[in-house]
């Protein structure tokens, strides 16, 4: 399975037995939105909800951080993905938080995962077949979870970046957020970005209808950012959401892994003791 999936593929698809599908719709604080309860008035069918403030470890302070092993392998195995399971991930936006639940499955051992290319938005655009109300109970699965912290990064990894430069830092974010010149949507956060990082919003990645751009418009986009083949990268956003989709690029564009700083903007923005910079400029 490629790692991004078009909407005529994943119709002729449904109902395969191996196949799950994932609605991984997330809306900022700001948005007042609920995604849950749009899932349930339209969604692909025989979709099942990744709630990704859930599917989080419930004891950090900082929203929707990365579980343990054992607790991710509990919730999808409660969501009927096993080991030989394909998964397919959308979001209602086109893609926004899709990527995170693609990039968390990966990170948890799951290669058999892909993105629905446009999302919900494509799909509907299509006029492709929707179904409502609560989604009908799923069998549980066996998945088996094995955390690759190759692609993850904690606040210290990224304070010792600051020193070592041995890894590019990509920030997500809009450029006005970038720049400190926007306000940041959660309290006690302040403006700005990380000393040394380049700004890439996610949005630059996609095309018109929500579709990400293709492998060869993605090098060059990275090559203007100043990231080729051979750079270390880790990516990072407000709050470990639109940084994924960075990830998926670089993935597409095939590059090495990135690394998803998980804190994010959330964590180095409401921290007294990281350093931080304003306006355009690295």
């Amino acid at each position: 399975m490629n790692t991004l999936v078009s909407t005529a593929w994943l119709q002729a698809a449904l109902g395969d037995a191996d196949l799950v599908v994932f609605d991984a719709t997330y809306y900022l604080p700001t948005e007042q939105r609920s995604a849950i309860e749009a899932f349930q008035h339209a969604r692909i069918p025989g979709a099942r909800f990744f709630d990704i403030d859930a599917i989080a470890d419930a004891g950090s302070s900082l929203p929707h951080m990365v579980p343990t092993a054992a607790q991710f392998e509990r919730q999808m195995a409660a969501l009927g993905v096993s080991k030989d399971s394909r998964v397919v991930v959308y979001d209602q936006k086109g893609l926004f938080s899709a990527a995170r639940a693609w990039w968390m499955l990966r990170l948890f051992g799951h290669a058999e995962v892909a993105v629905l290319d446009g999302g919900l938005k494509k799909w509907q655009a299509e006029a492709r077949p929707l179904e409502a109300g609560s989604p009908a109970p799923v069998l549980a699965g066996n998945f088996t979870a094995t955390l690759r912290l190759s692609s993850w990064r904690g606040i210290g990894d990224v304070l010792a970046n600051l020193e070592s430069q041995r890894e590019c830092v990509l920030d997500a974010r809009a450029a006005a957020r970038y720049a400190g010149h926007a306000p940041e949507p959660r309290a006690g956060v302040v403006p700005g970005h990380i000393p040394g990082s380049i700004n890439l919003p996610y949005t630059e990645l996609l095309q018109a209808d929500g579709t990400l751009l293709a492998a060869e418009a993605l090098r060059q986009r990275f090559a203007q950012a100043g990231v080729d083949a051979h750079s270390a990268v880790i990516v990072s956003c407000g709050s470990g959401i639109t940084a994924t989709v960075l990830a998926l690029g670089l993935h597409v564009a095939g590059y090495a892994d990135a690394a998803v700083y998980d804190g994010s903007w959330s964590e180095w923005g409401a921290r007294a003791d990281t350093p931080k910079r304003s306006g355009s400029t690295p």
